[in-house]
């Protein structure tokens, strides 16, 4: 692995749209990434898989999940990469059923966790994580932040 690069997983095609919010803010960072699409519920031997290839691919993972969302706890338990999870916006119960999934991990399981839907955030928060392994990073962040000030 060569340069910084991120995993992002999604438990359905559906995630996508929310999703091209993280990949263009890590673009815009130049952190590369890979998206995959496997549901902790409807295909769990492809995340255990993906869990266990993790290390020798990623410096991180992103996961996105809506509903029960066990997708980032599911990855979480099974690698030492820090996981970002995104909630994903539900019909039923408007993305809180996913946040609640997500943010409320058992002790050794962590998830870092953003907002319904916050998928911009994740991307700025993999940078931060980033940028302590990589000064261009920290560097692009830093031209980032002066940006956000300026209005």
């Amino acid at each position: 692995m060569a340069g910084p690069r991120v995993g992002i997983i999604t438990g359905s095609r559906s995630d996508l749209p929310v999703i091209e919010k993280t990949t263009k803010q890590l673009e815009e960072f130049g952190i590369a990434y890979e998206v995959t699409v496997a549901s902790a519920h409807r295909t769990p031997k492809k995340v255990e898989h993906y869990a266990a290839q993790a290390e020798n691919n990623y410096d991180l993972i992103i996961a996105a999940a809506g509903m029960a969302a066990a997708l980032p706890g599911v990855v979480a338990a099974q690698t030492t990469l820090p996981v970002i999870g995104i909630p994903i916006h539900s019909k039923a119960l408007g993305g809180q059923d996913a946040l609640f999934a997500i943010v409320q991990m058992p002790a050794g399981i962590p998830v870092a966790t953003v907002a319904i839907d916050g998928a911009r955030n994740a991307a700025i928060l993999a940078a931060q994580i980033l940028a302590l392994k990589y000064p261009k990073i920290k560097d692009a962040l830093k031209k980032f932040k002066a940006s956000l000030a300026k209005g």
